[in-house]
């Protein structure tokens, strides 16, 4: 089974980009999805994240990630506490990742996207034979997350500086896809899966 890892920064479109790839059927791991589950379910995970952000990260007793979110990219030392947010969560998702993986080759499902927003820093590109990068223009970033999330610029801005650029994943990735307002998604994404040798 070909596992294939998609990543890319806030704002890049990578939610709409596999959703695309399902379409041609290959399975949508979404990693974020996965964590919220976690959170939702699993006591070790939130007994650590309280311990580390306290108890007003939880909302009638779960986890509310948009304080969360306030907490870990707003005022200094952001990407301290990106880092230990990562350390805590990463092992619980990586594991179910890995059980979804093991299920899906036992289906004789003959890929899978992981999509996961920090790929590389998460070790979870270790999981895969192959890796594809979603970007975008920053300033287009920028305005799609701000709609998205109805968060100020400011904020947007500190989202995107705690992950890697698009130069970064370039270098990193196998593939690329460029999505830019008014690209061929649906083009660049056969082309790669033809290389992969599946069907589009």
């Amino acid at each position: 089974m070909l596992k294939i890892g998609v990543c890319g920064t806030s704002g890049s479109g990578k939610g709409y980009v596999c959703r695309i790839f399902e379409g041609y059927g290959l399975l949508h791991i979404d990693t974020d999805r996965v964590y919220r589950e976690i959170s939702a379910t699993s006591k070790e995970c939130l007994d650590e994240l309280i311990a580390y952000f306290g108890e007003d990260i939880l909302t009638n007793g779960a986890l509310n990630t948009r304080i969360l979110a306030g907490k870990v990219f707003e005022g200094e030392n952001r990407e301290e506490r990106l880092s230990k947010l990562n350390s805590i969560t990463h092992k619980f998702i990586k594991k179910d990742t890995e059980k979804i993986i093991k299920q899906s080759e036992e289906d004789g499902i003959p890929a899978v996207l992981i999509d996961a927003p920090v790929l590389f820093e998460s070790g979870f590109d270790r999981l895969c034979d192959v890796t594809v990068c979603v970007t975008a223009p920053y300033e287009m970033k920028i305005e799609r997350i701000i709609k998205r999330d109805s968060i100020t610029r400011e904020k947007a801005i500190a989202r995107l500086s705690t992950q890697l650029s698009d130069e970064e994943l370039r270098r990193l990735c196998t593939y690329e896809i460029d999505n830019t307002d008014g690209c061929d998604i649906k083009g660049q994404i056969i082309t790669i899966m033809k290389e992969l040798g599946l069907e589009a």
